[in-house]
């Protein structure tokens, strides 16, 4: 039972370990010169409080021993407590300093829930973190990278977990069974397949670990859409697609710079996609489009099953299935 219990003493955390031998310290040496000294020491508990005020070497001296064994014992206690107190103070501190470090490289686990989980550090996810913690009420973000070695944003609102995106383990940390979201960022360092394929790899662990959670990833090769999606991702973004429409428009404007301020404008707004309420059921596009401008909100086109319709006619009748896309 003794040998139990200590092997159970040794598996505390060094800090509660000192704390415990310090308060069994202050306890003995109290009861000890309340039985020395009961009239200077009425009770353990004056016992017990003049062992922690002269341990902390505070010495106050409302309670001071009169005798030579009491004052052998206040000698006994100073020499012991001060080293376990010192040695407190000390491990209070280096485990304060050691966990900081941890956070900040990485290694400590994520137990917050509603959280996004990012994976990838680059300049994509940089400008987009940066837009999330400047909302004015921040979604706490969890960045994975392996190639980082320390958090690379100073907000309380982002938690970097360092290690391979892959790795169950590495996921686990994310709390991936609270996460609202994830987005797979591609990494544009290496080869576009190898980079679509790490992506895919990445979707597969967090689809077999957490099947519901919504997961967005970039895909920067067509032919690897179809594997994202089947691989379980909810909606895939093709970069490069992107990228090449918005050059192809710049080649054919006149230089003015309109898709550029469309853009700039767009980043300031969301998009937003929306049931159609039961009141608007059976109504034309135009009578929608009318009422959700008037408060603040413009309606681009609408979602029907696979077909999405940007500036539909505007006699068009909204089913009760249809979706609205909406700039907010």
């Amino acid at each position: 039972m003794s040998n139990h219990f200590y092997i159970s003493f040794l598996r505390l955390p060094l800090l509660i370990r000192v704390l415990l031998i310090a308060l069994l310290v202050f306890l003995t040496f109290g009861v000890i010169i309340h039985l020395l000294e009961p009239i200077t020491f009425p009770t353990i508990f004056d016992g017990i409080w003049w062992a922690i005020v002269t341990a902390s070497t505070v010495g106050y001296g409302d309670y001071v021993p009169r005798t030579l064994l009491g004052r052998f014992t206040t000698v006994i206690l100073i020499l012991l407590g001060v080293g376990l107190v010192s040695s407190y103070f000390i491990t209070l501190a280096t485990t304060a300093v050691t966990r900081q470090d941890a956070l900040s490289e990485g290694k400590i686990a994520f137990k917050g829930n509603k959280h996004i989980i990012i994976v990838g550090w680059n300049e994509r996810s940089r400008e987009l973190i940066r837009k999330l913690t400047l909302l004015k009420f921040p979604q706490t973000i969890v960045l994975i990278d392996e190639t980082l070695e320390s958090n690379p944003v100073q907000s309380r609102y982002v938690h970097f977990i360092q290690g391979r995106s892959h790795m169950d383990e590495t996921i686990l940390k994310s709390n991936i069974d609270q996460a609202e979201k994830v987005l797979i960022t591609a990494d544009r360092g290496d080869d576009e397949l190898q980079a679509d394929m790490n992506s895919i790899l990445t979707l597969l662990t967090i689809k077999g670990l957490c099947p519901h959670v919504k997961c967005i990833v970039e895909i920067l090769t067509a032919e690897q859409v179809g594997n994202a999606v089947r691989a379980g991702a909810d909606e895939v973004i093709q970069s490069n697609k992107l990228t090449s429409i918005f050059m192809v428009n710049s080649l054919h404007s006149k230089g003015d710079g309109l898709l550029s301020d469309f853009v700039h404008h767009l980043q300031e707004s969301r998009l937003e996609v929306s049931s159609v309420a039961e009141k608007f059921a059976g109504k034309a596009f135009k009578d929608i489009y009318i009422e959700l401008y008037e408060h603040g909100n413009l309606l681009i086109g609408i979602k029907r099953g696979e077909k999405t319709f940007l500036n539909p006619s505007h006699s068009l009748q909204l089913e009760k299935d249809d979706q609205l896309l909406i700039i907010s």
